[in-house]
């Protein structure tokens, strides 16, 4: 993991693939004296990605890097991440399985925010597996990435209770807001000497 050195930001990129949301919340986090980071960069797979907006609306450099070839693809971004002197990378809803040589040329400095309690429900359709299998608690994991889906070492997490008339969206709405207070508390933790 990236050693602080003095009071000097973390200079981070985030990952996304759609809305954006914990972008915003990341962003909104890097404002703050106490916080250990500074989002320098938004890498995106999807040019109609709405969180790209985020990143204009903060003049935060952001690209958006054509996955048709992962190889080609990774080889940019890891280009990107060298120009801009990026230590941490946050994966914020980026739909994409990064290889095993990328994420072992990042030395565990990849983080990654995932809509269930880990180890229980990783990849896809959270909500809706957890909901099938009438689970009373849900939640979000934050966790570095490895080489396994959704398995590195959890860093954080929150939960709560699921109610009866939950649903999906509902389920899915209610995460995703524990989500924005949770990744600045993992990063905090993570940094604690911050």
């Amino acid at each position: 993991m990236v050693k602080l050195i003095g009071k000097k930001k973390i200079k981070t990129a985030v990952f996304i693939s759609g809305r954006g949301s914990n972008l915003k919340s990341l962003i909104k986090f890097s404002k703050k004296s106490k916080s250990p980071i500074l989002v320098n960069l938004v890498v995106s797979d999807n040019k109609k990605a709405k969180g790209l907006r985020y990143a204009k609306q903060n003049s935060i450099n952001f690209f958006i890097i054509n996955y048709s070839n992962k190889n080609s693809a990774e080889k940019k971004i890891k280009n990107l991440i060298k120009i801009n002197h990026i230590n941490l990378i946050c994966l914020a809803g980026f739909m994409r399985i990064l290889s095993k040589k990328f994420i072992k040329s990042f030395k565990g400095n990849i983080l990654n925010i995932h809509p269930s309690l880990l180890p229980k429900y990783k990849g896809l359709n959270t909500h809706k597996r957890v909901i099938e299998n009438k689970e009373k608690y849900s939640g979000c994991t934050v966790h570095l990435v490895n080489s396994k889906i959704d398995s590195g070492k959890i860093i954080l997490q929150k939960k709560i209770k699921i109610l009866i008339k939950d649903n999906e969206k509902k389920l899915s709405n209610k995460i995703l807001n524990l989500e924005h207070g949770l990744y600045p508390r993992a990063i905090k933790k993570l940094f604690s000497n911050y």
